[in-house]
This record gives structure tokens, C-alpha cells and sequence, in this order.
């Protein structure tokens, strides 16, 4: 459904799912450059360099996610601004309840059936058009800069155990199994947000995550 309030289409960014798919999202990438780390690697110049491109690429693709972001909420303001207008500007009962069924599902649509889309009508055509403004504002900027900073945090759990020890091995180690458990931890919250089982869908996502990580690394990623 794509009939989102204003309020609704700019709190998207802190929706569990949008957040868990971002620190998923940042997390592989850094993870496809430390990845190419050696064990066998004897200059910390060279980690140093590895560690400094992946903070880099995330912060390249923190900014273009949060960019198409707002294009997104741009699009969608601007569809729910004409679809009001439409309501607005026609009499026509019939080919408002069509307009207002075209935003739903087919299956929620048709349960709704002609009296619940009538009354949907209605109800979306008293709604002022000074409501639903086709601009980004202030907190679709703000849910913007919480995505762009998802994707460039989830690097620094990763990058720490560099930062610790001067032992590539052991460093690797860590970095690999905090990466699991940050996606364990990602898939709770994704599975608590569903009603799921936490501990399964947790070492599910950790499972994918490993899994991910394998075919990014096999195709040069």
C-alpha cells in the first residue's frame, strides 16, 4: 500500500526493517574489504590502507543510499499530492474507489469490497491537500542522515579489532565473529519486530550473512 500520511513516509528510515537491511548493508561491504586482508600480510600500512577503503566505500554508498532516499520519499509525496487531487477534483464515485484500489494489494482491496473503498474515498478526499505537501522537509533530512550514518557506523565494529592488536590473525578472527554477531543481533530485532523466534532467526540471518559474504568474496566482490 502505498498510501502513506506524510508523518508515515518520513518515519520509514527508523522502521526496524529499514534500519536492520542498512547495518546489514554497510556491514558486508566493510567485510568484502577485510576479507582480502591475508593472514599472511606483514604491513600495517597496508591493513591501515584496506581499513581506510572500506570506510571510504561506506561512506560512498551511505551517501548515495541516503540520497535515493529522499528521492523515494519525493516520489511518494508527490503521488499521494496527486492522488488527493484526483479525489479532490472529481465526482465521479466509481473512478475514485478504481484510484483508491489501485493503492492496495489485490487481495486487501478486494476484502475491503465496494462499501470499505467507498468509505476509504471519503475519507481520503476530506483530507485538506495542505496535509499532504509533495516536498522533503526537515525529517525526511534528518531520517536521510540516520540511514547515510547506519551504513558508515556498521564499518567500525568491524575495523576495532584492527585497532586493537597488531596480530592480523587473531585481528581477523575478531572482526569475523563480531561481523556474526552483529548479524545475529540484526536478525533478532528483525525477528522480535515479526513475532519471530529470536534465536532462530538470529542464527539464520548470521547464516546469510556468512553465506553473503562467500559469494561476495567469489565473485571479487
Amino acid at each position: 500500500m502505498s498510501m502513506h500520511t506524510p508523518k508515515q513516509a518520513s518515519s520509514s528510515a527508523l522502521d526496524p526493517v529499514y534500519r536492520a537491511s542498512e547495518v546489514i548493508f554497510g556491514l558486508l561491504m566493510a567485510m568484502s574489504f577485510i576479507g582480502s586482508i591475508s593472514v599472511a600480510t606483514d604491513g600495517r600500512e597496508e591493513v591501515r590502507t584496506l581499513l581506510v577503503a572500506a570506510l571510504g566505500c561506506n561512506l560512498a554508498w551511505g551517501l548515495v543510499d541516503a540520497v535515493m532516499f529522499l528521492v523515494g520519499i519525493k516520489t511518494e509525496k508527490r503521488r499521494n499530492r496527486v492522488l488527493l487531487e484526483k479525489l479532490h477534483g472529481s465526482n465521479d464515485t466509481a473512478a475514485g474507489q478504481a484510484l483508491v484500489a489501485n493503492e492496495l494489494s489485490i487481495p486487501l482491496a478486494a476484502s475491503l469490497g465496494e462499501q470499505g473503498l467507498e468509505q476509504m474515498r471519503q475519507r481520503l478526499a476530506a483530507v485538506p491537500l495542505a496535509l499532504s505537501p509533495a516536498r522533503i522537509n526537515g525529517r525526511d533530512l534528518i531520517d536521510a542522515f540516520a540511514i547515510f550514518m547506519l551504513v558508515v557506523l556498521s564499518t567500525f565494529p568491524v575495523v576495532v579489532p584492527f585497532m586493537l592488536t597488531d596480530d592480523t590473525a587473531r585481528a581477523l578472527l575478531l572482526s569475523r565473529l563480531v561481523a556474526l554477531a552483529t548479524l545475529f543481533i540484526a536478525g533478532a530485532i528483525l525477528a522480535r519486530y515479526s513475532s519471530g523466534n529470536i534465536w532462530l532467526n538470529g542464527l539464520l540471518m548470521a547464516a546469510i550473512g556468512a553465506g553473503l559474504m562467500a559469494a561476495i568474496m567469489a565473485l571479487g566482490g
